[in-house]
């Protein structure tokens, strides 16, 4: 490659792939109105305009244009194509992206699009209804139309799902994943048992006291910036799916839902959404647009979340800095608490119906049993009408619990409504990755804890800065974690760091 490849080839083609993510961050500003302050009435032109800018993004992803800039880069390139270069990677990857892209007709990609859209005020409607039969005609369709993408993403012998699968999780496969999975399972099952067979009871009704919506949005705000969410670069809206949505350099949008006796609600899932935010954040500005200005996976993404949400922010040394703040803004509900108190509390171990308000350990089977229904839904073998009976089924045998209401049971996730169908394995993917990093993080850093007292979560952040978000999509995931920890994907960090934490919680045994 000759010395001025940055200002020929190479040069046209990251400013092409800038204006296409500018369409496409156009599209994702719609999407986040949509969600927050749309008027109901508004809910159809929405669908048109978001098929419209979809369409039109599609378009320009798949012109003949950039297929001719891409082969005249990689040309330029020559043998430096498989080096470890940032622009080496940025070929690489906006080949494979326009190869997917290609397979997909734009008629689809606009039909989705706009089935989505309606799809999504449709299961907003029937959440609130409880009545899945209100949601079931948008969800077939849904379905439908995702079958029909994954027909034409997926290569040789490529499930349906997988074909989804790598949207998400690029060179992943769901055998992969359900391995890893088993040999999660194999563990977390037992320490289940053990901790529910605890005489000890975490002191959880301190957490359903009155806690005002307005204290909770400024205390929320606090702790976010606090560990490094840019607010100027950023905002906290409301709406009925907490979400966080890079819309471009400068402007990250996040979500929570307040419930005024339900702590954990609301904080834990704004210091999950900054753990987004801060990934958002941390990408290199003048990479936009292009794949080493992208995040490399979802569950990349999902161990910043479940980071800071669990392993910074359910920690005791972050609370041993925060709770002296937390009772001087919620006086009444923790004024008679003292830490220890509360600190068992956000830690308490019990199956529950809600995904997002699960604990650390139960959460990984609400993500499993997801991931076992959407394979089933994506093959045929599990109709759209089934699928309450059979998630119902799935959480009494994983967690021994019986399902109240829709509400609670298969309609409480937006996913599907807007045709994330091979997203939820990413979550205890997450979980996993977020260990090892964490584990990591550590050793490198040293005293996290006693840097968390002092309320100081820089260091943390700039090895994540550093080691994650500055690499965009130049290697993936799997590439990622073995190049920082120098070991493959494992299980077995997040179950020591769940057996560390919660064994003294629920006096268990170490081994």
């Amino acid at each position: 490659m000759s010395d001025n490849t940055t200002s020929t080839a190479y040069s046209a083609l990251t400013t092409e792939l800038q204006q296409i993510a500018i369409l496409g961050s156009c599209g994702s500003l719609v999407s986040w109105d949509e969600q927050t302050c749309l008027p109901p009435r508004g809910t159809e032109f929405r669908a048109e305009q978001l098929s419209l800018l979809a369409g039109l993004r599609h378009e320009r992803a798949t012109s003949k244009k950039l297929a001719d800039m891409i082969a005249a880069a990689e040309d330029e390139l020559g043998s430096a194509l498989d080096d470890d270069t940032v622009q080496a990677a940025n070929v690489r990857e906006a080949r494979r992206d326009f190869s997917k892209a290609t397979r997909l007709p734009q008629r689809l990609v606009e039909e989705i699009t706009r089935a989505t859209s309606h799809a999504h005020l449709a299961w907003v409607n029937a959440r609130k209804a409880s009545s899945f039969s209100q949601f079931l005609p948008s969800l077939k369709k849904v379905i439908h139309l995702k079958q029909e993408e994954a027909s034409a993403l997926r290569v040789a012998d490529q499930s349906l799902y997988d074909a989804l699968l790598d949207n998400y999780e690029p060179y992943a496969s769901s055998a992969e994943i359900e391995k890893v999975f088993a040999a999660l399972r194999e563990q977390l099952v037992p320490l289940v048992k053990e901790i529910s067979a605890s005489s000890v009871k975490a002191p959880i009704s301190i957490l359903s006291r009155f806690y005002p919506i307005d204290q909770q949005k400024r205390f929320c705000e606090m702790a976010s910036a606090a560990v490094g969410f840019d607010m100027t670069s950023g905002r906290l809206d409301v709406s009925a799916h907490p979400f966080c949505s890079g819309i471009a350099p400068g402007d990250c949008r996040m979500t929570t839902r307040y419930e005024e006796r339900h702590f954990n609600s609301a904080f834990f899932g704004v210091l999950h959404e900054t753990g987004h935010g801060l990934y958002e954040q941390g990408l290199i500005r003048e990479s936009f647009g292009m794949p080493c200005g992208e995040t490399v996976s979802l569950g990349i993404h999902e161990s910043q979340s479940r980071m800071w949400e669990n392993f910074v922010g359910r920690s005791l040394s972050f609370w041993t800095h925060f709770y002296p703040q937390a009772q001087q803004h919620f006086p009444h509900p923790l004024g008679d608490v003292n830490i220890s108190q509360f600190y068992s509390a956000i830690n308490d171990i019990r199956p529950t119906f809600i995904r997002v308000e699960a604990d650390e350990v139960t959460y990984n089977l609400h993500i499993m049993l997801r991931f076992e229904l959407e394979q089933a839904m994506m093959s045929g073998d599990l109709p759209a009408e089934d699928i309450p009976a059979a998630w119902n089924k799935k959480i009494k045998d994983y967690l021994g619990i019986k399902v109240p209401s829709d509400a609670m049971g298969c309609l409480q996730d937006v996913h599907w409504s807007a045709g994330l169908i091979g997203y939820f394995p990413t979550y205890a993917l997450g979980n996993m990755y977020a260990a090892q990093l964490f584990q990591q993080a550590a050793t490198d850093l040293g005293d996290l804890d006693r840097q968390f007292e002092n309320g100081d979560f820089k260091p943390l952040l700039e090895w994540l800065r550093s080691n994650i978000h500055h690499h965009g999509r130049r290697y993936s995931a799997a590439q990622l974690i073995e190049r920082i920890t120098k070991k493959p994907l494992s299980h077995q960090p997040l179950i020591d760091h769940l057996r560390n934490k919660l064994a003294p919680l629920y006096d268990l045994s170490q081994t």
